[in-house]
C-alpha cells in the first residue's frame, strides 16, 4: 500500500487538474461564442468598415458578456479572465461556402468588396480571448503555470 498510494494520489490529483483545465477551456470557448453572437447582433451603424474594432459601446459590452455572461454585473465566467483578455476585430467577406453575400449585405459597401465584384460584402466580427490557466493544485506541486487558454469565434454582422 505504501508503494502504490503515491502513484494513485498522483493519478487522482492529475485527473482532477486535467478536468479543471478542460472545464475552464470549455467555459472560455462558450463565453467567446456568446460574445461573438452578441456583437454580431448590434446595429450596422456600429460597423463602418472592414477593419479595426466596432464603434459605440460594442467592444465594452461584448467584453462584459464574455467576462461576466451579462452586460453588467455577474460573476466571472472563467477564473482569472479580465476585460483586456478579450479582443474584437472586424473583417469583410464577399463569399462564404460558395455563396455570394447578397440580401441584407448587397448595398453595404457598394458594388465591390475587398476588390471583388461579387455583389455584396458581409462584415464578420471575430472575438478572441487568451489568458493563462491557473492550476487548482499549485500548492501540491503541480506546475501548470503558463499554460494558455485560447478561444476564438466569428459571426456575421446581421444588425439589430
Amino acid at each position: 500500500m505504501a508503494l502504490v498510494m503515491p502513484l494513485l494520489l498522483i493519478i487522482m490529483m492529475g485527473s482532477a487538474e486535467v478536468g479543471n483545465y478542460f472545464m475552464n477551456e470549455h467555459t472560455l470557448v462558450k463565453a467567446v461564442r456568446d460574445g461573438a453572437r452578441y456583437a454580431a447582433r448590434q446595429s450596422f451603424t456600429n460597423y463602418t468598415g472592414c477593419s479595426g474594432a466596432p464603434g459605440g459601446t460594442v467592444v465594452a459590452d461584448t467584453r462584459n458578456v464574455v467576462v461576466n455572461g451579462y452586460l453588467s454585473g455577474g460573476t466571472r465566467m472563467t477564473p482569472g479572465i479580465v476585460a483586456t483578455d478579450v479582443n474584437l476585430a472586424v473583417s469583410c467577406v464577399s463569399a462564404a461556402g460558395g455563396q455570394n453575400m447578397l440580401g441584407i449585405y448587397r448595398s453595404r459597401f457598394g458594388a465591390t468588396c475587398n476588390g471583388s465584384s461579387a455583389g455584396g460584402c458581409a462584415q464578420v466580427v471575430t472575438v478572441t480571448a487568451q489568458l493563462t490557466y491557473r492550476p487548482i493544485l499549485a500548492s501540491f506541486g503541480f506546475r501548470g503555470v503558463g499554460v494558455p487558454l485560447n478561444a476564438s469565434s466569428q459571426a456575421a454582422v446581421t444588425g439589430a
